[in-house]
């Protein structure tokens, strides 16, 4: 169990206060707060390493790209995986950018089928559409049930012989639905399609090994796990990486150039051209030296906790509509609402007065709020800092913004 008044002392923000309210921050599926002992391994490399890494000779360019690459074992260990498997990027969006581009390029022709799902965030669906559009593809979309999952057999028979790619949230952002990743591999690779997993939901809160997922391709954000913003990781299995075209060009991912052509460099740096985000590495480093301290079981563990205490709150009020599935254990610590005829905005407004800070509007998810027919929603995410008595200030806040419009 976690001792989570001792985790709380980690992280200094959480000690102030917001509109003279202790601040209880309820949005960590946007970005996740930041304990101390990252922001002072980023400021340490800062004070003491900053150089920029794989080029100097010189020792201060040693300890930084030792560092820079400390980290990405670390990362590699965390999912299961192997350092030449994990590609630094900018961020979620960024990896996933990559990888439709690159997949594009190599997989996608016209004719050919990229499976979708309605629940996606604009960042797994908007990259493929372009993909579609360049190509000459068609985008499939494939539906949920009345209780917020994924409709599997839609999906079994819209995956034919002319779907090339499956792209799918593991833990939707609104939903908070947990998708069987092994299951949907499984459909996709009967008929030799690329599965792309947006997996920055599902990192930072589920215990996660790559290869038991059976999936091709993990995207996920370093600031959405205690770690700094600017960072994100695509992971994809070597001999794919091998096989795919880079999407930037310039800097370290060239091994040698002449005037008309270059030779990329192996992977995982064919995909980082440029200046890496080397110190925002080291950060996210220490961010999963901290989740390992806790344990991946225990965080994953807390948000059903959380949320079982939080559904339970709101299936006992009958002016909120919940959104996903009401099992716990079937969703990540993040639960979408409504309240009766009040718009989500409104809802936030009013709670940021009592220092309650949740997430308001479509959450990169227009498609989705569609189905729901709804143009927006509130949304609460956990993480392992937040208390049950949060959730219980929360829901007593809840019944006064009710009550202040009626």
């Amino acid at each position: 169990m976690i001792d989570v008044e001792k985790v709380r002392a980690d992280f200094p923000i959480l000690g102030r206060a917001v509109n003279e309210k202790p601040l209880i921050y309820l949005d960590s599926g946007a970005t996740s707060q930041r304990p101390v002992q990252v922001i002072e391994a980023v400021a340490a490399f800062e004070r003491e390493h900053n150089a920029n890494v794989h080029r100097g000779l010189y020792q201060l360019a040693a300890e930084a790209t030792d560092l820079y690459e400390e980290a990405r074992a670390k990362v590699a260990r965390f999912i299961g995986a192997v350092p030449e498997e994990i590609v630094f990027t900018g961020g979620t969006t960024e990896a996933l950018n990559l990888a439709a581009f690159s997949l594009g390029e190599t997989r996608v022709k016209g004719g050919d089928e990229i499976v979708v799902t309605v629940m996606e965030h604009h960042a797994n669906l908007v990259p493929w559409q372009e993909i579609a559009r360049r190509k000459g593809a068609e985008l499939v979309p494939i539906g949920i049930t009345p209780e917020g999952k994924l409709d599997l057999g839609e999906l079994e028979r819209r995956i034919t012989g002319h779907t090339r790619v499956v792209a799918v949230a593991h833990v939707s952002n609104v939903l908070g639905t947990i998708n069987p990743i092994p299951k949907i591999a499984e459909l996709a690779h009967r008929v030799g399609a690329v599965v792309v997993v947006d997996a920055a939901q599902s990192v930072p809160h589920l215990p996660v090994s790559v290869r038991e997922l059976g999936a091709d391709i993990f995207a996920f954000s370093g600031h959405k796990m205690l770690g700094p913003t600017g960072i994100g990781v695509l992971w994809g299995r070597k001999e794919l990486l091998e096989e795919l075209p880079p999407f930037l060009t310039g800097g370290e991912m060239i091994r040698e150039v002449w005037i008309d052509r270059a030779i990329w460099n192996d992977v995982p740096y064919k995909f980082e051209a440029g200046t890496p985000p080397f110190a925002q590495a080291v950060g996210l480093g220490a961010a999963i030296d901290y989740l390992n301290g806790i344990g991946m079981e225990e965080v994953r563990r807390h948000d059903i906790a959380l949320a079982a205490r939080l559904l339970e709150g709101l299936l006992a009020r009958d002016y909120v509509t919940v959104y996903g599935p009401q099992d716990p254990e079937a969703r990540g610590g993040v639960v979408s609402f409504n309240l009766e005829g009040i718009h989500p905005h409104d809802v936030a407004t009013l709670l940021d007065q009592e220092g309650i800070a949740i997430r308001a509007g479509h959450h990169c998810a227009q498609p989705l709020h569609r189905v729901l027919g709804i143009p927006a929603s509130c949304r609460v995410s956990f993480y392992l800092y937040n208390t049950p008595e949060e959730v219980d200030t929360f829901l007593s806040a809840l019944d006064r913004v009710w009550e202040a419009f009626h």
